[in-house]
């Protein structure tokens, strides 16, 4: 067994950087104590502006101020740079200014030379007028920018943090996302806190500048006056000529990185480059352009103003101002343009797919072909009302129902539909598209009228059938005539209702649960996962559905489950509970007139129902037991009786024991599937109930 030691592996994709920067600085330090040759000096100004221009380019380019996040670092690097020249170009200037000119070299010559024109008082105006707009206006209004949004941004700091646990515990973030985004908040944090005080390095390189330069001047001319024994008038002119070219070096690279340093800081809140932040912004508005335009063009006209200058900038103001809607409106069709194909590529693509050939729609509408053609001009009609049903069933259901897929088809009858759930047809109906469909309503149809009896597709009602020519006849002599579009979206949405709970889907769950304010929230983080499942919550939810009860009022439906949950696993047993808290809106959907109108179980079928529940040890119902013949008789009574009173047009429900109720419900589904089965413990209080009739004896 060997112990071998090995050093830390090279960043292979750093190289050596580490080393030539810890170099690069040492250089920077040794600078500050050793003489350097005039032409090492040159190199190094020549450096000093090249790395102020590109810190300034850099500045312009970026999107957002993180992506230059190491701009304090790189500033105190720059503005060492220069104080470390300034302090070698002073001692040029002090050791070897009384050879001229060229002492300090080739750069501070030519600066000396080209801006002060041979005049060291032009110098010395501009050298200060530099400082004055570096230290005051630039640096000092970028130090109040840093030191706001420094104060700001770490303000911001804890809001921001719980905006972002909050979407990670909503799901709206994963956990490397919000690790991403915290990452960039402690980025935000240090860099407006960086900036604030590497403003300072730029105020004190004004400052340093400033006095470097004064004493070069006062010091250059006792030595040059003391020393070599030149005139006074002569070593003012050479030495200053020196200092102010010295400074001007220093202060014009330092100009540049304070001009970054604010356009760096000011550009909080826009995520582009900056030449497309303003331009995009100040050219945003032609009205503004055009009176700009307007203002100027009086200004050319104007007695002893110069026309060319204020009219040719007028013109290239209005004509900006006339290109601007032009270039959008080009801009706008070419986004909707590709836009257009991008969304034909991806139907195209989704067609080809064999993954979208097998979705299957969750509630679908087959026309035959006589039947789409018929109903073609009345496809928008067909849009609007299925909207509005989907709405209504939300209002009434508590959910929103999938989207309604409208084909045609070569496979069925011309004049027929069919209704698929889940790619399964559960109804279908031949139609006539040359007649008017009348419902029975107790009357006697007209005899004078051709018609043929029909049976309601949606109901099962008695109906006739009678030309449409009559259609204005029919309505005059009371009689309400149903179009071949009503009976097709009627039939559809009973449809619909008969299968509320396959229709309600996890997705849905997840809508209804998001929705809730934060005290039901913590109610079903109690019921769910301690007592419940997720999808033992949503079985509730479906079996109520099932019984066309509405689950629009979630929060008393979570209440009734949290009473119940913790004493019972059985979904059917929650359900029973759950109806019974629920009473007053079951009761209150059936009433009609004031009154809930019932039929009731004759002593006969509810001494039946009551014999047929078969309980165990424990008391709970464990099978039900009842012979074939006695379904098959009450079956034949409960459809007669029912019959009678659907006849009538009433408005109804059925009770029965509460051990009965579901099996009571489940034999009568098969015959009415509309019809509501309810308990004695589920009719409310102050109810005014009327007993319309009873199933038997």
């Amino acid at each position: 067994m060997s112990n071998t030691n090995t050093a830390p592996n090279e960043d292979s994709s750093g190289g050596n950087q580490d080393v030539y920067f810890a170099a690069g600085i040492l250089v920077i330090l040794s600078v500050l104590f050793l003489p350097m040759p005039t032409w090492l000096v040159d190199f190094g100004l020549a450096f000093s502006i090249a790395f102020s221009v590109l810190i300034l380019m850099v500045a312009l380019w970026i999107k957002k101020p993180l992506d230059f996040s190491s701009f304090p670092t790189i500033l105190l690097i720059a503005t060492m740079i220069r104080l470390a020249l300034n302090i070698s170009t002073t001692r040029l200037i002090l050791s070897n200014g009384q050879t001229g000119p060229e002492a300090a070299g080739g750069v501070i010559s030519g600066f000396a030379n080209f801006v002060m024109g041979g005049d060291f008082v032009i110098g010395v105006i501009v050298f200060i007028i530099l400082v004055t707009v570096n230290f005051i206006v630039i640096t000092k209004g970028a130090s109040r920018i840093a030191e706001v949004g420094a104060r700001f941004t770490l303000d911001a700091i804890p809001g921001k943090q719980m905006a972002i646990d909050a979407d990670l515990a909503a799901g709206l973030l994963n956990d490397k996302e919000a690790q991403t985004r915290r990452l960039e908040l402690e980025e935000e944090s240090s860099f407006y806190g960086s900036m604030d005080g590497a403003s300072k390095f730029v105020r004190g390189d004004a400052i340093a500048g400033l006095i470097i330069t004064a004493v070069n001047i006062v010091g250059g001319i006792v030595i040059g006056a003391f020393r070599h024994d030149m005139a006074i008038g002569e070593a003012a002119d050479i030495y200053t000529r020196l200092s102010v070219g010295d400074g001007l070096v220093s202060q014009i690279p330092a100009l540049i990185v304070s001009l970054a340093s604010g356009l760096l800081v000011s550009k909080v809140g826009t995520r582009e480059s900056t030449e497309k932040a303003i331009f995009g912004q100040m050219l945003n508005y032609p009205k503004a352009l055009y009176l700009s335009a307007s203002l100027l063009a009086f200004l050319s006209l104007t007695p002893g103003m110069p026309f060319v200058p204020f009219m040719g900038l007028a013109l290239i103001l209005s004509g900006t101002a006339y290109m601007i809607p032009k270039r959008r409106a080009e801009a706008a069709a070419k986004i909707k343009l590709e836009e257009s194909t991008k969304a034909q590529e991806v139907i195209a693509t989704k067609e080809d797919s064999i993954q979208t050939s097998m979705e299957i729609p969750e509630i679908e509408l087959v026309l035959g072909k006589q039947l789409s053609a018929r109903l073609i001009g009345d496809r928008g009609e067909m849009g609007y009302r299925v909207s509005r049903m989907r709405k209504k069933f939300a209002t009434a259901y508590g959910f929103i129902i999938p989207e309604i897929k409208l084909t045609d088809s070569l496979s069925i009858a011309s004049n027929s539909y069919e209704i698929k759930v889940y790619g399964t047809t559960v109804a279908s109906a031949k139609m006539s598209l040359t007649e008017v469909m009348v419902v029975s309503s107790g009357k006697e149809p007209p005899m004078h009228i051709p018609f043929v009896e029909y049976t309601e597709p949606a109901y099962g009602a008695k109906a006739w059938l009678f030309p449409d020519i009559h259609k204005q006849e029919l309505t005059q002599l009371g009689f309400q005539p149903i179009d071949t579009l009503s009976q097709v979206l009627t039939h559809v949405s009973e449809v619909v209702k008969n299968n509320l709970s396959q229709l309600f889907s996890y997705k849905d769950m997840r809508i209804i649960i998001d929705g809730l304010d934060k005290e039901y929230a913590r109610l079903v983080e109690e019921i769910v996962p301690t007592h419940l499942t997720f999808s033992g919550l949503q079985a509730v939810f479906k079996m109520l559905l099932a019984d066309r009860i509405s689950v629009r009022n979630v929060k008393q439906l979570l209440e009734a489950i949290a009473e119940v949950a913790p004493y019972s696993k059985r979904g059917e047993q929650i359900v029973e509970h759950v109806r019974t808290r629920m009473a007053q809106q079951i009761c209150g959907d059936l009433v009609q007139d004031g009154k809930l109108k019932l039929l009731r179980l004759g002593t006969k079928w509810d001494q039946a129902f009551s014999d047929a529940l078969v309980k165990d040890a424990r008391g709970e119902i464990a099978e039900f037991n009842m012979s074939a013949k006695d379904l098959e008789e009450f079956g034949k009574q409960a459809k007669e009786t029912i019959n009678k009173h659907v006849a009538d047009r009433q408005q109804f429900g059925l009770t029965t024991s509460p051990e009965a109720r579901k099996y009571v419900r489940m034999i009568i589904e098969r015959i009415f599937p509309t019809m509501q089965v309810l308990s004695n413990l589920e009719i409310a209080r102050g109810m005014d109930v009327q007993v319309i009739g009873s199933i038997g004896e």
